[in-house]
């Protein structure tokens, strides 16, 4: 399944221990904080399960977003969606 991985978290270490798990589960970073990419069902309950187990519910937040190809395929991207800091053509083709 599609996943969309966003956050917003205030403190250095816990942020890069989520950037972390993003890339180990098989997310591609497609912006500084935005994580997309095609994992099954395990690994999205284990990005859910270790970002509770580590962020600040009071300051931080971490959004999940399971997405099918189709809907994907209707997304709307205006301006530079991809950063191409992050993105490789590579990872590109993956998506569209």
């Amino acid at each position: 399944m599609l996943v969309w991985a966003i956050y917003d978290i205030s403190k250095d270490k816990i942020r890069n221990k989520i950037v972390k798990m993003c890339k180990n589960i098989g997310l591609y970073r497609v912006q500084k904080s935005v994580f997309l990419g095609d994992i099954d069902k395990n690994s999205l309950d284990e990005l859910s399960l270790q970002s509770q187990e580590i962020i600040d519910d009071k300051t931080d937040s971490v959004y999940i977003f399971q997405m099918c190809k189709t809907d994907f395929e209707n997304v709307i991207l205006i301006g530079q969606a991809f950063d191409k800091k992050f993105v490789s053509n590579e990872v590109l083709e993956k998506f569209f």
